[in-house]
């Protein structure tokens, strides 16, 4: 849905949070819960992914997305292909 790598990342809206390394778009998988209608992952653009505040990791600063320091999320991206399952717990 015309979301695609390009040297000038984005910002999420609604804060400064800019996602400034690479991203892995998420899919629930539980239909109601994080698939399907309102609650839909994909749909809502949820990813992890990297941010200029490292320093704030840990705290909320996002609007669903898993902020990594660029490093981490960078290694990861390399690890898991497109389709590897991942398990987020708080």
């Amino acid at each position: 849905t015309g979301r695609h790598f390009t040297e000038v990342l984005e910002r999420e809206p609604d804060n400064d949070n800019l996602i400034t390394s690479r991203i892995l778009w998420l899919r629930g998988l539980e239909p109601g819960v994080n698939r399907g209608g309102d609650v839909d992952t994909y749909e809502r653009y949820v990813y992890i992914h990297g941010t200029n505040e490292e320093g704030r990791i840990g705290r909320i600063g996002s609007h669903g997305c898993v902020r990594m320091r660029n490093a981490d999320v960078a290694e990861l991206f390399e690890a898991a292909p497109v389709g590897t399952p991942v398990w987020i717990e708080e």
